[in-house]
């Protein structure tokens, strides 16, 4: 007859289970931006108006976040990071696309899959724009989020290409 089990109920019981991502409320808080992100991309949000104005982009996406904020498919509010994400975009979003396609080796951000780009797009902006996110933070929460909704090279692509604008940060600034 096996021993008992003398392992507490709230150890890991394996190497991967502890070696699992934590899901804080931060995370959430990037997931929800991103697909509010996706939405809007989607939706043809994020392009320059038939007019060639990129002015009307940020105000698309600000109004799209405001009524995400409240609402959604399932029906929660927005968390405040959610927001501030969105807004911080809306804010530098030529910014964090020009960004993007300078360091983007080989791919323009229209080439990119949309998933990717949203998650690079809440990356750049929380290392270029967010003093209160390091960042390293900032490209491992990238790089996890990628794991979880994109393909199996995503988050190496995405590594990369947020590894050049760490390095950079102080000069997009």
């Amino acid at each position: 007859m096996p021993a008992p089990s003398v392992e507490s109920p709230s150890a890991p019981r394996s190497s991967r289970a502890a070696s699992k991502h934590a899901v804080t409320a931060r995370t959430k808080a990037r997931r929800r931006a991103i697909e509010i992100l996706f939405e809007a991309d989607q939706k043809g949000l994020l392009r320059p108006s038939r007019e060639g104005d990129p002015s009307g982009a940020p105000e698309r996406l600000r109004d799209l976040a405001v009524e995400r904020a409240v609402h959604s498919a399932n029906h929660t509010e927005a968390p405040a990071y959610t927001r501030e994400i969105l807004a911080g975009l809306a804010d530098h979003l030529a910014e964090v696309d020009d960004a993007i396609e300078a360091y983007a080796q080989g791919w323009t951000l229209a080439r990119m899959p949309a998933v990717d780009r949203a998650i690079a797009r809440v990356a750049v902006w929380e290392i270029v724009h967010n003093d209160d996110v390091d960042a390293p933070v900032a490209v491992d929460e990238a790089m996890t989020l990628a794991r979880i909704l994109s393909t199996d090279d995503s988050p190496r692509y995405l590594g990369g290409l947020l590894g050049r604008v760490v390095d950079l940060a102080d000069t997009l600034r």
